[in-house]
């Protein structure tokens, strides 16, 4: 849902999940994937990771790694100057 300046809502979490930010904005391929790994290893499991960042690459680069490692890739929302993509840590990461 649109929230002005072309921004939009991230979706609400369900209860018992929390979200971590990592900002990856000016950093490029493959820097974005590689912080979001290290970071993902992290976190429990049910944890959704948002990265932001400015590299068009990881709108490709993000979600090809959250298929090959097992995580789950919940999407994209456009903010002011960078996307912000959102990945769940699942179970069997």
């Amino acid at each position: 849902m649109p929230i002005g300046h072309g921004k939009t809502r991230a979706p609400a979490l369900p209860s018992g999940m929390t979200e971590e930010t990592l900002d990856c904005i000016g950093l490029l391929c493959p820097l974005p994937v590689l912080r979001a790994r290290k970071r993902l290893l992290a976190l429990p499991a049910g944890s959704v990771l948002a990265v932001q960042a400015t590299d068009p690459m990881a709108a490709i680069d993000l979600p090809h790694f959250c298929t090959e490692a097992g995580y789950r890739f919940l999407g994209a929302t456009l903010g002011a100057g960078f996307t912000t993509y959102r990945i769940e840590k699942t179970a069997r990461a």
